[in-house]
């Protein structure tokens, strides 16, 4: 399996990837993964792929945010979407995704990921739930769902 950065002639197969990938919602997750893609310079954001036999098997997403902190406004990135095409599920394509971006992003100098997402599975990348450090849901008129506290964090210096 090769990491590497997406390429535009990556858009159709990363768009094909999540439409298999996330069933009935596939469509509506393409949709925002080219809406995001727009938003994305050299050195804000990134996006990465897995890539098996010439084929994408696996694609991550890191974007630009602004977290509101007391004294000011500080750069972080969401890490969203991943998606990992499911005949290679559970074979740790999106584990390799995962690390390897926020590797990227820790050497870039990002001090914080947030994401929405189990934290059973984000856990082993060193994310934990945010509320236990004062970090809330960014609109209270999204409900938390009862499996999943949101949102997560990981700071780049471990």
């Amino acid at each position: 399996m090769r990491l590497r950065e997406e390429l535009p002639g990556d858009t159709a197969a990363v768009g094909a990837l999540h439409r298999e990938a996330f069933g009935d919602h596939g469509k509506l997750v393409a949709e925002l993964t080219d809406g995001l893609r727009a938003r994305l310079t050299p050195d804000d954001g990134l996006s990465l792929v897995a890539e098996e036999d010439g084929r994408v098997v696996g694609h991550v997403m890191f974007t630009r945010s602004l977290l509101d902190a007391p004294r000011r406004l500080v750069d972080v990135q969401v890490l969203s979407p991943l998606a990992v095409t499911p005949d290679r599920q559970r074979r740790g394509v999106g584990s390799a995704l995962v690390r390897r971006g926020v590797e990227i992003l820790t050497a870039r100098g990002v001090p914080l990921v947030f994401l929405e997402g189990d934290p059973r599975y984000y856990s082993r990348f060193g994310f934990a739930p945010g509320g236990g450090s004062g970090f809330r849901r960014p609109s209270l008129r999204i409900p938390r769902p009862p499996s999943r506290p949101s949102p997560c964090r990981r700071t780049s210096r471990g």
